[in-house]
């Protein structure tokens, strides 16, 4: 730890900021909820302001990553090792959502009729949820127009364009150095942007506990405890458990790697957005000792195909709403409900209420489950929302690391050093 960042005083830290506005915002919201509720704007400005930023930067991190690379084989090598990996830890996620949920089993007893339900306050959710055949979902992946892929901030989109262009650049050689070294120029200066904007983070989460908790209350939370914390105690054994042994099959501790991150994930907590803490992830990961090609590849891969938290609250939710409705699920129909998910899940990054909206395509498709029911939580969605993005952004977080040690391109020193400290870099500190 560098003296200056040891002097710098405790309430001047951002994490210190959000946690204190964190509680702020929640004791607004419970003693006047009105006030509470209108608090609303303050967080959504600064997730607009991140997502202004997000495709321009993962452009120019995977452009300068890639580009730079005397070996394009070596893109080819780190993107199938993310995949697989993803795969292959997804797929733990929602077996492991499915074993907890049938034996904690929140939902029997509740014997709801899906009639009785207001089928009218999830309309905005089932009318965008129609099911993504895998030929569909690969044809999305292409933009209509790059403008638009830009525009609509869409990061598969923006990934795929981004990796074209920098084969393409990388094959010009020292013509086009120039543009690479301009690219360069650009990433910088958009995350010194991110720095500016973070530093308004503590309002952001006041406004956005404040809203939660004045527009929800905690009688919802009463009413489905059962579900909340059988959710959290998933999310818990799959960190410590699941990415606890990845982590330490890799050499690193999770639980340091979250103390490292302590400034995003109370970011999340607050915002129930993974995209706010993109820029800074990255730029952390880069600061752990993971080489820049490996991070500009797999953090924006991993948004879309590495939805840890995701998969855990669709099994969980699914499962959840058969028992309170009765529905009787078979072995059989509970494993296709596994292989549904392994595709439905892909498809929820960069869409609003994006878990919500896939669970009902989900639901729509095995048309087993009443869809109708999901009516019953979408009041504690946002609640569910806050750890299923924590535990997305850790399970990134340790992609990264355990992709770019199988390829050789991790500083394990560094990687030791930075985690000891819990700090990232006073380069990183002035950056961000």
């Amino acid at each position: 730890m560098s003296e200056q960042a040891a002097r710098v005083p405790f309430y001047r830290e951002l994490y210190v900021q959000v946690l204190a506005a964190v509680v702020a915002g929640i004791i607004l919201g419970v003693v006047d909820p009105g006030l509470g509720a209108q608090m609303k704007p303050l967080g959504d400005a600064f997730i607009k302001l991140i997502r202004m930023l997000i495709a321009p930067i993962i452009f120019c991190s995977v452009v300068h990553g890639i580009a730079g690379m005397q070996d394009m084989r070596r893109v080819g090598r780190v993107a199938v090792k993310a995949l697989l990996y993803f795969e292959a830890v997804t797929t733990i996620a929602l077996v492991l959502s499915l074993a907890i949920v049938d034996l904690w089993r929140p939902g029997v007893g509740m014997n709801l009729d899906p009639a009785t339900l207001d089928a009218g306050s999830i309309a905005q959710y089932t009318a965008g949820a129609k099911h993504l055949g895998a030929v569909d979902f690969l044809m999305h992946i292409i933009p209509s127009t790059v403008v638009g892929a830009f525009a609509e901030g869409d990061i598969l989109q923006v990934l795929f364009f981004a990796v074209v262009f920098a084969f393409a650049l990388s094959l010009l050689g020292d013509r086009g150095k120039p543009l690479v070294d301009l690219i360069d120029v650009t990433m910088q200066t958009l995350f010194k942007i991110v720095g500016f904007v973070m530093w308004t983070a503590p309002i952001a989460a006041f406004g956005a506990m404040a809203f939660t908790v004045g527009a929800f209350g905690t009688a919802t939370l009463v009413s489905l405890a059962a579900l909340l914390v059988e959710f959290y105690v998933a999310c818990v054994i799959f960190i410590l458990g699941v990415l606890g042994i990845v982590g330490w099959l890799a050499g690193f501790s999770v639980l340091r790697l979250m103390l490292y991150l302590k400034e995003e994930l109370l970011i999340i907590l607050a915002t129930t957005s993974s995209e706010t803490v993109l820029p800074r992830l990255m730029t952390k990961l880069r600061d752990l000792g993971c080489d820049e090609s490996v991070v500009g590849l797999v953090v924006p891969t991993g948004y879309s195909f590495n939805l840890d938290g995701t998969c855990l609250y669709l099994t969980t939710a699914a499962v959840f709403l058969a028992q309170a409705t009765n529905t009787h699920l078979t072995l059989g129909q509970e494993i296709g409900l596994i292989l549904v998910l392994l595709l439905t899940s892909k498809g929820a990054a960069g869409i609003a209420g994006a878990a919500f909206v896939v669970l009902a395509a989900t639901l729509a498709t095995l048309d087993t489950i009443p869809v109708a029911s999901i009516a019953l939580i979408l009041g504690i969605h946002r609640f569910m929302s806050m750890a299923l993005t924590f535990t997305n952004v850790v399970g990134n977080g340790v992609a990264t690391i355990v992709v770019a040690k199988w390829e050789g391109a991790l500083d394990e020193t560094r990687l030791r050093q930075v985690l000891g400290s819990g700090r990232p870099s006073k380069a990183t500190l002035n950056t961000n």
